[in-house]
């Protein structure tokens, strides 16, 4: 009788985790929309439909070994003059409608030097992913995004990228379900 139990309680514990793992996993397809270095930071901006039809622009930004890269949240001229936000933003002749904030791959930490309002990422890539809605239609349209960031070590900065517009070739809804 204990055996049967067992037997039928790991049968039922089997179908619950599977049950779990198909309900929570969430697949995504990601469409690479552009690749580019300046000032030794590789930015790489995909963008991702969610399993939910939702769709993210998503840019990782990948600074050299011994660089950080600032918060998404310091000022757009940084604190007193210093840093510059890392940001991917839609352009105001952007067709793309924002639906949700920026959201960061890594919280941003206090630093151990003034300004402490000079809020930095830990060292290594960092991924901004903004949801978005896309056109209706099949046909995919020539758009534009902008990328800001700065990358510093403790000794050094490269030169910062402010408001660098990218064109992007961003495909209508119904052409990224397709894909």
């Amino acid at each position: 009788m204990k055996s049967r139990y067992r037997a039928s309680l790991f049968c039922w514990m089997i179908l619950l985790s599977m049950a779990f793992v198909s309900c929570t996993s969430s697949q995504s397809e990601t469409i690479p929309l552009v690749s580019f270095t300046e000032n030794d930071v590789n930015v790489s901006i995909n963008l991702l439909r969610l399993a939910n039809g939702r769709y993210m622009l998503s840019s990782t930004f990948t600074p050299p070994e011994g660089y950080h890269l600032y918060s998404k949240d310091i000022p757009s001229t940084g604190v007193n003059g210093l840093g510059r936000p890392t940001l991917l933003e839609l352009t105001s002749r952007s067709s793309i409608i924002a639906s949700g904030p920026l959201i960061e791959s890594v919280k941003p930490q206090v630093p151990d030097f003034e300004p402490m309002e000079l809020l930095v990422y830990p060292l290594g890539p960092v991924t901004l992913s903004l949801p978005v809605e896309l056109s209706l239609g099949a046909d995919s349209m020539e758009d534009e995004l902008s990328i800001t960031y700065m990358a510093c070590s403790a000794n050094q900065c490269k030169p910062p990228v402010e408001g660098k517009v990218v064109p992007v070739r961003i495909p209508g809804a119904d052409a990224a379900e397709n894909k």
